[in-house]
């Protein structure tokens, strides 16, 4: 039984006429030359360092695994789908190639395929479902069996678009507001996830102005202990920054992914402070229970922050924070549709 592929022709679907006026798809990464069938992964993943060092390793990883499929995966006979943004059409067609090396056809996307290109669907015409599957947004993907007969089913000869009764509004309403809820969740859920992989890259110090910048956004002035000895304050921070106006809070900053802290720090960063300080701790690679006991019977109010309570407090404080802490981890803002309205 053959796969169905969904691959992208382009930013913003900018090659779509090219993929029908050449019978192909294809891909980028133009740097690579004319590669070699079959191509084990090792081999690519090295020749990709030497030809993009500046992309960091996940985003290596990423574009090898999608370069093997299109080498290795793909077989004649597969069926292939894109979108042409413009006209809101996805085009069905069936792999009739091996890979070939074709810089001629379109100078950014040199890595092909022969395709026969031969019917179409509108995207309105697909379910919500399929809809959120084809918006992933890597450059070639293996579609789910029912995205690929969502998609057969509803296909029609190119160029012979047929008549699409509109469905009742209210029936799409309540058919999107599920979809988009379910899709909206697990779109935060990775944005979490990236922003904590962005603080954890940050390196010590960074990871220090960090948090010295989210308690200044909260109306705290701080003072950044300078590199040298740990005296086990790394952050100082109080209303007027001298400490004359309460609160007083002291801070330290554990920035070690993947290695949690235990009592005996949490007993050692405590030690010497008076009734009445805050303590914050914050620890990249988490507290273990011990850790977490001893917080929490301590005789002076201690907070632990780890790496997923440090995200919250930095997106939350995003808006007023200064420039200096942003640029550490740049965010941008997302506009989403509300399937309410």
């Amino acid at each position: 039984m053959s796969a169905a592929w969904m691959i992208r022709s382009g930013r913003g679907s900018e090659h779509v006429e090219a993929f029908f006026e050449h019978g192909i798809v294809a891909i980028g990464w133009s740097g690579l030359g004319a590669l070699s069938t079959p191509t084990k992964k090792d081999d690519l993943l090295r020749q990709y360092a030497t030809k993009y060092p500046q992309d960091p390793e996940g985003r290596r990883a990423g574009a090898v695994s999608q370069i093997m499929r299109f080498l290795n995966e793909i077989k004649i006979g597969d069926q292939v789908v894109t979108y042409d943004r413009d006209s809101r059409l996805y085009a069905l067609g069936e792999v009739l190639s091996d890979y070939e090396w074709r810089p001629d056809s379109i100078t950014d996307l040199p890595h092909t395929r022969k395709v026969r290109w031969t019917r179409a669907v509108g995207r309105d015409m697909l379910t919500t479902s399929t809809r959120n599957t084809l918006g992933a947004i890597q450059t070639l993907f293996k579609l789910s069996s029912d995205a690929a007969n969502d998609l057969a089913s509803n296909a029609y000869e190119r160029g012979r678009e047929p008549e699409i009764a509109p469905v009742p509004p209210a029936a799409k309403a309540t058919q999107d507001e599920e979809a988009l809820t379910v899709l909206v969740n697990e779109t935060i859920a990775k944005a979490d996830e990236f922003i904590e992989d962005a603080i954890s890259d940050l390196d010590w110090k960074q990871a220090q102005h960090l948090v010295a910048g989210i308690l200044r956004a909260m109306g705290y002035r701080t003072t950044v202990s300078e590199a040298g000895p740990d005296r086990g304050v790394d952050i100082f921070a109080s209303p007027d920054g001298l400490g004359l106006e309460e609160p007083r809070v002291f801070v330290e900053v554990k920035h070690r992914p993947g290695q949690q802290m235990g009592s005996k720090e949490i007993r050692s960063f405590l030690g010497g402070r008076k009734k009445g300080d805050k303590c914050l701790y914050v620890s990249t690679g988490g507290f273990t229970k011990d850790a977490m006991y001893e917080a929490e019977r301590a005789d002076v109010a201690t907070t632990l922050i780890t790496l997923r309570v440090l995200r919250g407090l930095f997106v939350d404080n995003y808006e007023t924070l200064d420039a200096a802490t942003r640029a550490l981890v740049p965010l941008r803002r997302l506009y989403w549709p509300d399937a309410r309205k």
